[in-house]
């Protein structure tokens, strides 16, 4: 989508893992046990826990700083391997400790079926000079990112003083810090941004800190109304907002001074969940160092984690995935509709990431010229708004004789044309308030016009968007064909 995710360096601080996959068939029991028996065919290794997450970035197109511990074992040089293959991802924050074993997770599948999972793992406690180490890596990233995200997977890189530390030099740098906690006591994660806790993981915090559900005797987070009431009321314990995933039923986002956002799931065949967090928090962060506003980022999430489980394995969302989807789910065009419903769907376009382009005028018996112009502005963003002169607007800045078509046969022509994805009337002689209302990212006017003289060009640029002036098409006019008209056809005096 047009620069839906602009390249922002992000941080990513976590526990880093080892993913592998034995895949074969299964065509017998064996003799020694009441098992199946699998003849591999394939094993593949693929980053996981926080490096998953530097993948996801890697694969929407921004850069990243990837700090964790690694052991000195061969699943380190297979982890640094796999990672390798992405020149988004630096390594030099990576610290290796002697005491410390790279974890590993071997899944064992028959086809999309697996049969048993085997950790390999030895937690023990990091030294004082390894959490030094991730943190001065980490503050040495953060004055080159946009966002620091804490991926944790309970292994024990997130230590008190590794969070209090990291969070508090990133908030005096203004950096937002989005957490996917595994602790069930979510004060731990106090000055974070953004955390992005699942059902369950909400579920033990609400019971850790002692908060009971008043309508019921326990918290199910399956209505909405509910999951407000627990977001809320866990809010304190962290000065967060929170993104509830919530599997089946979507995601809700609840803020601290803003109405709560219900995002329902998107149909989808689930083959494996697994990684699907880590797809939707490495989304939020590059939405955000993009930019884009934390609803925006939650919406293309909510697409990005429907990809993902569609996928077998710990996957990633590339962005030509994301964008492709995003536009299909906004693939509603050619309505004429009111400002009112209008300033609906231009929201929920925007929240699906997309560039809005708008262009205005009469459009009196359509020709090339008006083609071309709609053609320029069409490639200017992802959907184009036509704002339509209403018949009485034509006839106070053209006189008694136009427009030649009424408003409806106007627009039911422009409408009809595939770069417009929507048509607005406007009554007034200028389209000022339609342009304020809309607020498109890009407005379009022919080069017969200079950009300051554009109406409604500071309303847009006030907003972060630009003018464009479209090259004219010399020779092409209503007006034109209307004297030609007159000519070949005069008519009798009165």
């Amino acid at each position: 989508m047009t620069d839906t995710l602009i390249d922002g360096a992000i941080t990513i601080l976590g526990d880093l893992l080892l993913d592998q996959y034995i895949t074969g068939d299964v065509t017998r029991i064996s003799p020694e046990a009441p098992v199946p028996v699998l003849l591999s065919s394939h094993h593949r290794s693929t980053p996981g826990g926080a490096a998953n997450v530097a993948v996801n970035v890697a694969a929407l197109g921004h850069p990243v700083h990837l700090i964790g511990v690694v052991g000195a074992d061969q699943a380190a040089d297979t982890l640094r391997q796999a990672l390798s293959s992405w020149k988004e991802i630096k390594l030099d924050g990576l610290v290796e400790d002697a005491s410390w074993t790279t974890i590993t997770k071997t899944r064992v599948l028959s086809g999309r079926q697996q049969i048993v999972r085997l950790d390999n793992e030895k937690l023990v406690p990091f030294s004082r000079a390894t959490e030094d180490a991730l943190i001065t890596s980490t503050i040495r990233t953060l004055d080159s990112s946009h966002i620091l995200i804490c991926s944790d997977y309970a292994k024990g890189v997130l230590s008190d003083r590794v969070l209090t530390t990291i969070i508090d030099a990133a908030r005096s740098r203004n950096i937002p810090v989005l957490v996917d906690p595994k602790r069930a006591d979510l004060s731990a994660y106090r000055g974070a941004s953004l955390l992005t806790p699942n059902r369950q993981e909400l579920s033990k915090a609400l019971a850790a800190a002692n908060i009971t559900n008043s309508t019921g005797p326990t918290w199910t987070l399956h209505d909405d109304a509910e999951v407000e009431k627990a977001c809320a009321a866990i809010a304190p314990l962290t000065e967060s907002d929170i993104l509830l995933t919530r599997s089946e039923k979507g995601m809700t986002l609840w803020q601290q001074d803003t109405a709560p956002l219900h995002c329902k799931a998107h149909p989808s065949e689930v083959y494996d969940v697994s990684g699907a967090g880590d797809t939707v928090i490495a989304t939020i962060a590059c939405a955000l160092a993009s930019g884009r506003s934390l609803a925006s980022a939650v919406t293309m999430a909510t697409t990005a984690a429907a990809i993902a489980v569609s996928k077998l394995g710990t996957a990633f969302v590339t962005r030509d995935e994301l964008h492709q989807k995003l536009l299909e789910e906004i693939a509603d065009n050619g309505a004429c509709l009111p400002l009112t419903d209008a300033c609906t769907i231009v929201e929920n376009w925007k929240r699906h990431g997309a560039s809005v382009v708008l262009t205005n005028g009469c459009f009196d018996l359509l020709h090339p010229g008006h083609v071309s112009l709609i053609q320029f502005a069409a490639g200017q963003g992802d959907k184009l708004i036509v704002a339509l002169n209403t018949d009485a607007s034509i006839k106070r800045l053209k006189g008694p004789r136009r427009p030649l078509q009424t408003e409806q046969a106007r627009a039911t022509v422009i409408r009809a044309l595939r770069h417009v994805d929507l048509v607005v009337l406007f009554d007034e002689d200028t389209p000022l308030d339609v342009i304020t209302a809309l607020k498109p990212d890009v407005l379009v006017k022919g080069a017969d016009y200079k950009e300051n003289e554009v109406v409604g060009g500071d309303i847009v640029r006030k907003h972060g968007g630009r003018v464009c002036l479209a090259p004219l098409l010399n020779g092409h006019s209503t007006s034109r064909i209307v004297q030609t008209m007159d000519d070949t056809h005069p008519t009798k005096d009165a």
